[in-house]
């Protein structure tokens, strides 16, 4: 694939992975992804997962054409895109690394030496690489999502190499029926969404740049519409609103929670709610919960008392979000208790670590199971979510 005249891309398809990080389904696979810029002086940018080595150089070398690269760019030591600095280094021993300085103090961590032997650049921010026609810009990204991690940009083509930023779980060859914004928005804020002020801060640093293409190290290669894309991590990293709706989120021992919850969505959509969303965190993909409830303005959260506290998976779904920093949401609360309920109180102690919860009355209370009474406050919940703007 030709990124422009002369950017190759040189990645590989990964299709046997079932968890990426150990914790993400991915059943389109995932791409990891590497570029060479072919200049006076050549450049490869990244490389890929340790399965993949061979791969990898065989593509680098039918790229280069019987070239030697003059640089190595590490732009994340993440292992599924550094892992073959050595091996690259036992082909090409006279190409230069170049990196960031916590880089060079994470390969020693990772691979036993940070290269202080032989020809290495440590970049800083706005320091610039010439290639020869091209200049390449070096970004820091700190924190998006791991300390070390730069972006580089190729003011030439008004290329910008975004390291992990803008990708997306799936391989190259999957045809995601859902198109980009799904899978982006459930690898972004599992992975990067505690870090807002960080991507708010290197997005500040790109809007003077003229950008026509954004080539992450997973996904696709963004050539088209990419006001979209920038637009979309502005209100992600802001923590925004980015679709009109509700999020339902429930735990159900018996069947009744689940019941509210299922009634509690129709009473929305007959009040013209324009999405309603509903998980039931025992047994749907945690992460796509996490997703939606970053993506709705408003959402509820129902479950049951369990040993004086919160049923387990709710727990850890509040967990999920209050440590990846959700916030500026309108929150509907719904509890069930045989005797002694105490949900509610619980789940609201949780989520005021959250930061600008509108939290919506009333508190819907389940005793073991819907009667006249919780059915008339489910209606009265259903009219503050309709009436009330997302906080």
């Amino acid at each position: 694939m030709n990124i422009s005249g002369d950017i190759r891309y040189i990645g590989v398809n990964d299709h046997d992975l079932d968890l990426f990080e150990g914790q993400y389904v991915v059943p389109g696979g995932m791409a990891y992804n590497s570029y060479v810029i072919l200049d006076e002086k050549t450049a490869v940018l990244d490389s890929v997962d340790a399965r993949f080595g061979e791969e990898w150089l065989a593509n680098l070398a039918d790229a280069l054409e019987g070239r030697k690269p003059d640089y190595l760019i590490v732009q994340h030591m993440e292992p599924d895109h550094s892992a073959n600095i050595i091996r690259f280094l036992e082909v090409y021993p006279e190409a230069a690394v170049v990196s960031s300085a916590k880089s060079f103090q994470m390969m020693k961590n990772f691979y036993g030496t940070d290269l202080s032997g032989r020809p290495r650049l440590i970049v800083t921010d706005g320091m610039e690489l010439t290639l020869g026609r091209r200049t390449l810009t070096f970004i820091t990204a700190p924190m998006v999502h791991w300390p070390e991690v730069i972006f580089t940009y190729d003011a030439q083509d008004q290329v910008l190499f975004s390291a992990d930023a803008f990708g997306k779980f799936g391989a190259l060859d999957y045809d995601d029926p859902e198109g980009w914004a799904c899978e982006a928005r459930r690898y972004y804020f599992g992975i990067v969404g505690k870090y807002g002020a960080q991507v708010q801060a290197v997005l500040k640093k790109l809007s003077g740049l003229k950008i026509g293409t954004i080539c992450p190290l997973h996904g696709p290669v963004l050539n088209e519409n990419l006001s979209y894309y920038l637009d979309t991590y502005q209100t992600w990293s802001s923590y925004g609103t980015e679709s009109e709706g509700v999020v339902i989120n429930y735990t159900s021992v018996y069947g009744h929670t689940r019941e509210a919850a299922e009634l509690l969505a129709d009473l929305l959509k007959k009040r013209g709610c324009p999405k309603v969303a509903v998980n039931d965190l025992a047994r749907c993909d945690m992460p796509e919960a996490v997703e939606d409830t970053f993506r709705y303005g408003r959402a509820v959260f129902a479950t049951t008392t369990y040993n004086a506290d919160l049923f387990p998976f709710m727990k850890t779904f509040i967990e999920h979000l209050t440590e990846r920093n959700w916030q500026n949401k309108t929150v509907g609360l719904i509890e069930n208790g045989s005797w002694a309920p105490t949900a509610a109180k619980n789940m609201k102690a949780l989520l005021e670590e959250s930061k600008n919860l509108t939290f919506l009355e009333p508190v819907v209370r389940i005793t073991s199971a819907l009667n006249a009474d919780s059915r008339a406050q489910l209606e009265a919940l259903a009219d503050a979510l309709t009436a009330s703007p997302s906080a």
